[in-house]
């Protein structure tokens, strides 16, 4: 039975992931002042990094509303099941939307087979996400059995954060501005991750200087898991694909993960994250 994946703009997959899987994108919104814009859609890259250098204050998002799920979901064969993996709730109204959009659907069609999942993560947390759920369906596993599965894996999953720069957790209010200026000037770096419970983002460590921050991040992997001969890491970065090359390196020479998933993040998660910022997902223990 074919299974269609639907993702939204809070994911970062890789394009040719995307297209090869025939995953479906709901884009989030972007608001530059008074223009908005659809993630992915009319806003490319290029042109977000541009707009972005430009403005004065970061730009606000929205999620996808209802509608824009249901006409999704919709649009799909009635007669294939529909998988959503939604942006964290502790982020975002995207899942609580899907939600909404899922049930206007089924007031319509109520023999849809649809199921929407709180990733508890997002960027390339939700690319790992993806990845093992693609290779369940080509397994032949039913709809039932993946919604499950699904379930489980995302608690397994374990999301980490690096920023190069605060200037956009700054400007967008998630850092005191005194505070993060003094953060600067001591060339502080945060390390962060996605909470267990609500898929929210907590710092859990402030390291000096960006060496010494990458080398931290990739010690973490090891205080989470210890088995990587079946395991993924997924690697995101903002507009520095250079340096995330160089950090998969070091996280491929020091553990045999099985496999590897490189990806630029999207506009809105790399309206928080900043340029250099890196994000990297894997399955703990």
């Amino acid at each position: 039975m074919a299974i269609q994946i639907v993702i939204d703009g809070g994911a970062d997959v890789p394009s040719s992931f995307i297209e090869e899987h025939n995953i479906k994108v709901v884009p989030l919104n972007l608001h530059f002042g008074e223009d908005q814009y659809k993630t992915g859609m009319d806003l490319d890259l290029p042109d977000f990094y541009r707009k972005l250098k430009e403005a004065d204050e970061l730009p606000r998002s929205s999620s996808p509303s209802p509608n824009d799920f249901y006409e999704m979901f919709k649009s799909i064969d009635p007669g294939t099941p529909i998988l959503n993996l939604a942006l964290t709730q502790g982020l975002s109204s995207t899942y609580e939307h899907a939600e909404l959009g899922k049930k206007m659907l089924l007031e319509e069609e109520p023999d849809r087979s649809i199921a929407v999942i709180n990733t508890k993560t997002a960027s390339c947390g939700i690319a790992l996400l993806a990845d093992d759920a693609v290779k369940r369906i080509e397994e032949g596993m039913p709809f039932h059995d993946l919604v499950k599965h699904m379930e489980e894996r995302l608690e397994k999953a374990t999301t980490l954060f690096v920023l190069k720069t605060l200037e956009n957790v700054i400007k967008g209010g998630r850092l005191d501005r005194v505070k993060g200026a003094i953060a600067k000037t001591l060339n502080i770096k945060l390390l962060m991750k996605a909470t267990e419970v609500k898929g929210d983002i907590d710092v859990i460590e402030k390291v000096r200087g960006n060496k010494k921050a990458i080398r931290r991040f990739v010690e973490q992997i090891g205080e989470y898991t210890t088995d990587f001969e079946d395991k993924v890491i997924a690697v995101s970065h903002c507009n520095d694909e250079e340096n995330a090359k160089a950090l998969l390196e070091k996280i491929q020479s020091t553990y045999p993960f099985k496999e590897a998933i490189l990806t630029e993040m999207g506009p809105l998660i790399s309206t928080y994250s900043g340029e250099g910022g890196l994000v990297i997902a894997f399955y703990k223990d």
